[in-house]
């Protein structure tokens, strides 16, 4: 099709939504005899108004001929009828199409400026006073203001959709911080990184070699690096990603990291004799995190006399059967210690573990306190004491935008015990909340599997505070008979361990009793469709299993033929196929349908979800546009089409998602697509998601090269040297 530019007045506004621009307009066009359908983004369009558009037409299957416009600029109308419908389209508060007949024929076009500069004169019109005039000057002040800052957005570069997220966060100040400071736009809005603020800041005349641009460039680099886990960067390699970055010359680099040391804006520290650089808050996170665990750890527990044998003796005749050695010793511990950590495997006994202490301690009246860091965690955590659990994030009550907690040192948490499951999975920033709200006569349990993925945000918490000798620590290795009779967790172990189990031998067969099972296929598309089918007809055809609610698909990457987002498009088209009266919405590269899975990417407090809660789309409208999901528990969440890079289908999700969580089934992809994650606790913690049957499909070879490779690349941080000194 050919690109063209059209211009015309704007009839009726069908559509529009505030969040992204997004609009579907109905315009008479200059030279077109029918009025034509407009889609596009425009911040903010109003009937009456002239707009200007390029783009192309386009046949769309459900709504015919349109006119797709890659740009839409609108502005005042010129005409006394375009006036009339402009002022009357509810724009202007105070004047509806009423006002507006009487407005233009007073003042015919010159009413624009009588609002704008004598608008006492507007008491002239039947019906309008000073209550009524003050009310249309004050929305009049606001439309101009936010033209004028969509204008600016618009002349240097930005799109509607970002323009329109720009003004809901700064407001009528966006003008100005942005001139000020065009790179804070990388670190106040999520979607925007250094590249986009760097171009805004070239058309704004910011020099190749400001140090603006140069001190933003190392943040980002360093922002970059906590978000792939690490707490710090060592400065040299900081300094070679910065100026591979920015282009300019190393020295100005050096010389700009002096001054933002000087400002605080980072942090400096040796560990492990290596000049590193850390961000204030998490330096800060990590001293306090040493502080309050070896303070605690420092102290015997101070639960009323308790006969420790005496006990185990009452618990084993109430839960009705022998506590194996391991799991005496760790029910001792935490009775004796201010501080425990509890981890291993599947399968290995934790839940008996916690179900003992807890028996005990309720006996003794003692006030425990249990959460996880996920939703689904402490749901699992729930059901497996019968006891309630809450996310942290609940328990500290997250204050929403402010970023803070109610809870912390000055109001700190009440209860005696405090028991954390899932805990590999707690980043340093979250540590660091959770320990300062404790009260200071706390005894805390950390129970965790520290064998499998670190935590999504930076550090490796469970893993230094076990490593560093300091803090009492109880580790589980045997397999209990009920749970050694499931290959599943028989499996994980031995793949922990860098045995690769026999399922993957060239000649193996799968055993049809077994809870564990490989699907060899050798190329990724027919790995693939044999996914695609096992989960919606094989195995709930065989097991009776849902399959949305009950099988899930993890697998290593986002891209390629058997990443996340092929898959789900894949898995959607099998699961919940469109037909002639389905209606989709499409944002950020994603479709979505009523009835599909999906998953929250990152936490919304206002909305009281959080990162890696699973919903279901239940419903979907147009005007306005709107997503309603279903969250477990029955949770309810509206999201605007603007607000969906908040989630992602979820029929496939990463590993990482995954964590906390646990699903009936689990089927995951294995192939050399993935070499670069090809790790062995990548796949242990993929497979020790599934409760009931796990099934590999791929590559033998590439399985075994996971099991082999465990060889995963340590995070900067400072947590253990800290323990230890």
């Amino acid at each position: 099709m050919q690109e063209k530019t059209l211009s015309g007045t704007i009839e009726r506004v069908t559509f529009h939504n505030e969040e992204n621009g997004y609009c579907v307009l109905r315009v008479r066009i200059n030279g077109v005899s029918k009025i034509s359908t407009v889609v596009g983004n425009c911040a903010a369009p109003n009937a009456g108004e002239d707009i200007a558009v390029r783009g192309e037409w386009i046949t769309d299957e459900q709504y015919g001929t349109q006119f797709k416009a890659d740009e839409i600029s609108t502005s005042e109308p010129g005409n006394l009828a375009g006036i009339e419908r402009y002022l009357g389209s509810g724009l202007i508060d105070g004047i509806g199409p009423t006002y507006a007949k009487k407005l233009v024929e007073k003042f015919g076009p010159d009413v624009f400026n009588i609002i704008d500069d004598h608008s006492k004169k507007l008491e002239e019109v039947d019906g309008i006073g000073p209550k009524r005039r003050k009310e249309i000057k004050e929305s009049w002040e606001k439309q101009k203001s936010v033209r004028r800052i969509m204008v600016f957005l618009h002349q240097h570069g930005i799109s509607t959709a970002r323009a329109v997220r720009i003004y809901k966060t700064y407001g009528d100040e966006s003008i100005k911080k942005l001139r000020d400071n065009p790179y804070r736009l990388s670190h106040d809005l999520h979607g925007i990184g250094f590249k986009t603020a760097d171009s805004i800041a070239t058309k704004l005349g910011i020099k190749f070699d400001d140090w603006s641009r140069i001190e933003a460039g190392i943040q980002f680099a360093l922002q970059t690096a906590t978000g792939n886990g690490h707490c710090a960067l060592p400065e040299a390699e900081l300094i070679e990603s910065a100026t591979d970055l920015l282009g300019v010359e190393q020295i100005r680099v050096e010389e700009c990291l002096e001054r933002i040391v000087k400002k605080d804006d980072v942090k400096r520290d040796e560990i492990s004799s290596t000049p590193m650089v850390f961000p204030p808050q998490l330096m800060a996170a990590e001293k306090l995190v040493t502080d309050k665990v070896l303070s605690l750890a420092s102290k015997r527990a101070e639960y009323p006399d308790i006969e420790i044998e005496k006990a185990l003796t009452w618990c084993q005749e109430k839960i009705g059967y022998p506590l194996a050695d391991g799991q005496r010793n760790a029910v001792e511990l935490a009775l004796q210690e201010r501080v425990l950590i509890i981890t291993g495997g599947p399968g290995v006994g934790k839940t008996t573990i916690l179900r003992s202490v807890l028996m005990i301690l309720k006996a003794k009246k003692i006030n425990t306190v249990l959460c996880a860091p996920t939703g689904r965690a402490a749901k699992r955590m729930s059901e497996s004491t019968s006891l309630e659990a809450s996310t942290i994030h609940r328990l500290l009550e997250f204050q929403g935008r402010s970023g803070k907690f109610a809870h912390d040192e000055s109001n700190p948490l009440k209860g005696d015990l405090f028991i954390v499951d899932e805990a590999s999975m707690i980043d340093i920033q979250l540590m660091s909340s959770f320990l300062r709200a404790l009260p200071n006569n706390a005894h805390l349990i950390l129970v965790g599997d520290v064998d499998q993925l670190p935590s999504v945000g930076p550090g490796s918490v469970l893993s230094d505070m076990i490593r560093c000798d300091k803090i009492p620590v109880a580790r589980l290795n045997e397999i209990f008979r009920q749970s050694s009779e499931s290959r599943i967790i028989s499996a994980a172990h031995e793949i922990n361990q860098g045995i690769i189990p026999s399922e993957l031998a060239k000649s193996a067969k799968n055993d049809p009793n077994s809870d564990f099972f490989f699907l060899s296929c050798d190329e990724p598309e027919e790995t693939s469709e044999k996914i695609a089918n096992l989960v919606s007809q094989r195995i709930p055809d065989k097991l009776g299993l849902d399959p949305v609610n009950d099988i899930q698909v993890i697998t290593p990457m986002h891209r390629g033929s058997l990443g996340t987002q092929s898959l789900n498009r894949r898995l959607q088209d099998s699961l919940n196929p469109a037909n002639e009266s389905t209606f989709e919405i499409e944002r950020f590269g994603a479709r979505y349908r009523i009835g599909d899975k999906v998953i929250q990417t990152r936490n919304n407090y206002d909305k009281e979800v959080l990162n890696g809660d699973i919903g279901k789309v239940v419903g979907i409208s147009t005007d306005p546009g709107k997503i309603e999901i279903q969250f477990s528990g029955d949770r309810m969440a509206s999201y605007e089409p603007g607000e969906l890079d908040e989630i992602s289908p979820a029929f496939a999700i990463t590993v990482h998602k995954s964590q906390g969580s646990e699903f009936p089934c689990v089927v995951i992809p294995v192939s050399t697509q993935h070499f670069l994650l090809l790790q062995r606790n990548l796949l242990y913690t993929a497979i020790t998601r599934g409760s009931k049957v796990v099934v590999l499909v791929g590559q033998k070879k590439a399985a075994a090269m996971a099991v082999k490779n465990n060889d995963t690349r340590e995070r900067y941080r400072g947590l253990l040297e800290r323990l230890n000194n």
